[in-house]
């Protein structure tokens, strides 16, 4: 790429000419090819002229520049500033098979890939449980008095009767067309 640019008509030698194009093609290289996650280059080249711009401005202030100020020596937004500042982790990764020495006790000596969570057991009942609600809507509130004493309070029959003052066997009967009612509308969408 550099020979196809030299213009030996300029007097220069060569290698004057291709040594920092040959170093800015290897820059440009890893700066598009090391980040573990790709981001726009224009990101990329920003985070990379902010942390210059920002060694800079905090030699001269003498403190941390702030992002305003950073902005404004860069002559671009705090969008666009924000924006690089949050791509920037997306530059390293960490291994899932490195142990942690974190100050959770816990995950001491443990990796990343150990610490990490499982599949929930009862992520499958919330959507049961919505689609449930939504079907006990559709009872009278009699039957659904007894279905919540009988599954969530977990009553027996007999004390569910003695509450509604009815017959254990009227508890029964409206019990079951209730949950006759339920498997209807929610045909093969309850567990077993």
């Amino acid at each position: 790429m550099a020979i196809e640019r030299f213009d030996a008509d300029r007097g220069l030698e060569f290698t004057t000419f291709a040594t920092p194009t040959i170093v800015g093609e290897i820059k440009r290289y890893f700066r598009d090819k090391s980040w573990a996650v790709r981001i726009p280059r224009r990101l990329q080249e920003i985070n990379q002229r902010s942390r210059a711009t920002g060694d800079r401005l905090q030699q001269e202030l003498g403190r941390q520049p702030s992002v305003q100020e950073l902005a404004d020596a860069m002559g671009i937004g705090v969008e666009e500033i924000l924006e690089a500042y949050e791509a920037s982790p997306a530059h390293q990764t960490i291994p899932l098979d490195v142990s942690s020495d974190g100050p959770d006790d816990d995950a001491e000596g443990r990796s990343l890939a150990e610490r990490l969570g499982g599949e929930d057991a009862n992520l499958e009942r919330v959507e049961t449980r919505e689609l449930l609600g939504r079907a006990m809507e559709h009872l009278s509130p009699r039957e659904r008095q007894i279905m919540y004493l009988r599954f969530v309070d977990e009553l027996p029959q007999s004390e569910v009767a003695r509450r509604l003052g009815i017959s254990q066997m009227h508890v029964s009967r409206l019990q079951r067309n209730a949950v006759e009612h339920l498997r209807s509308q929610l045909g093969d969408a309850l567990p077993v």
